[in-house]
């Protein structure tokens, strides 16, 4: 704006320079007079005796020019101000030949209201604003760099994927209330007809969808689980004597929890009633209050004297300004001397980083060791049965003949154990069913 103004002046001062108000000339000058001296380098005096009459005339004469022809007239051309006048009226043909009707015309109104200035409208500057324009352009930027990588965008995927869903329609099924629909005979043989798949599900003719959770099993024990051989008929000697060693040590194991629970019940012959304690508690309550009284006095007067000597030797003296300045230096130097030390330690550390590093790897390694002892314990604890009642799981006792108790076919041989005892353990230690008591 202050280029153009000067552009303006300059060109005002300039001989060619039309005014098209007749005030700005030199008469105008001479009629103000001689100017009043005054000093300027005080600012109050500025606007007080500063004339700018002239300037302001000035530019009222330039700003008018510019509404009137659109500009200066000195930086007109030639051809736009004059022309020769010869006499001659040469008839200008308009580019449309059509001649235009009286109803054509604007009226007067609309020419009225019609702007008479030359000069431009300013350039709305908000209009060409755009929200977020520099990060829509980065973002435009970075589309175009992934388009000729050849990936594209998320909305782009999305877009995609919408659109194949939506070419993939699919059938509803017919509706079972349609008087039109097909009919199902639920007697045939063949099912090859359409129907409802609730009702094929009603009906049994289609199976209901499994949960993948039901086909789990509980326990990874086998159903039947074969016996030692030394629980034949016709066993192995060795193998026989393994047999017997098992079911001895788990006689031994009910033995001993049986000794250790007699001795948590036996009774204490200490804590029994004897003669003394007897007298004791019968005596109990009878002796005399006098005595009572002269040992509550003794007791007090002890407790007296001794609160006396300690309330004597609890009390502090106030502290002095010295001394808490001289605490308050001595707590800033130990606090400097920890950070020191921290210091020191982290910078001796630099020289550890090799023994340290071995020491990570060890802890790795320790790490690595009680990851596998867990899974083994975890993988150990899939074939143990779980607490699935209050009741816990006991182990049916080993069905095992003694070496006497033999038989050599199977003619002479004594059936051992229930076979509907069997499965009722095989299921609650497969964790099917919980732990179980007899009713009484």
């Amino acid at each position: 704006m202050a280029a153009a103004r000067r552009h303006k002046r300059v060109a005002a001062s300039q001989p060619g320079f039309l005014p098209l108000k007749s005030d700005l000339d030199n008469s105008g000058i001479a009629k103000l007079g001689r100017r009043k001296r005054v000093s300027k380098n005080k600012k109050k005096n500025w606007n007080k005796y500063s004339d700018i009459h002239d300037v302001e005339e000035f530019l009222d004469d330039v700003r008018l020019q510019e509404r009137a022809t659109g500009g200066l007239i000195a930086d007109k051309p030639d051809e736009t101000l004059f022309f020769v006048d010869t006499g001659e009226k040469k008839s200008i043909q308009k580019p449309e030949a059509v001649k235009k009707s009286k109803s054509s015309k604007p009226l007067h109104v609309d020419l009225i209201l019609q702007p008479d200035s030359h000069v431009p409208a300013p350039k709305n500057i908000l209009a060409y604003q755009r929200p977020n324009a520099k990060k829509l352009r980065r973002m435009a930027e970075r589309e175009e760099k992934l388009a000729a990588m050849g990936v594209l965008p998320r909305r782009e995927k999305l877009l995609q994927l919408r659109k194949t869903r939506a070419a993939q329609v699919k059938e509803k099924p017919p509706n079972p209330k349609d008087p039109a629909r097909g009919f199902y005979d639920l007697w045939s043989a063949d099912s090859s007809d359409p129907a409802d798949p609730y009702y094929l599900e009603q009906t049994k003719r289609k199976l209901v969808k499994r949960p993948e959770k039901l086909n789990e099993k509980p326990s990874i024990l086998p159903a039947v689980e074969v016996i030692a051989p030394g629980g034949s008929y016709n066993p192995d000697f060795l193998s026989h004597q393994t047999l017997l060693l098992e079911a001895h040590e788990a006689e031994v194991k009910k033995l001993k929890a049986e000794e250790k629970l007699k001795r948590q019940l036996a009774i204490n012959r200490l804590n029994i009633a004897t003669e003394e304690s007897t007298f004791n508690e019968q005596v109990e309550g009878l002796i005399e209050e006098d005595e009572r009284e002269e040992v509550r006095e003794t007791d007090n007067a002890e407790k007296q004297s001794k609160d006396s000597a300690v309330g004597a030797t609890a009390q502090q003296e106030k502290k002095t300004e010295r001394q808490r300045k001289r605490e308050k230096a001595e707590r800033i130097k130990e606090l400097r001397r920890a950070a020191a030390k921290k210091q020191l330690q982290s910078r001796q550390q630099l020289f550890q980083l090799r023994s340290i590093g071995a020491a990570l790897k060890q802890r790795e390694l320790k790490t690595r060791m009680r990851q596998t002892k867990r899974k083994a314990k975890q993988e150990a604890q899939k074939a143990l049965p779980r607490r699935l009642g209050k009741l816990k799981f006991q182990d049916p006792d080993l069905e095992v003949q003694l070496s006497d108790e033999l038989a050599g076919s199977l003619r002479t041989l004594k059936p051992e154990g229930s076979v509907l005892k069997d499965r009722f353990k095989s299921l609650q230690k497969r964790n099917l069913i919980e732990p179980r008591e007899r009713a009484k």
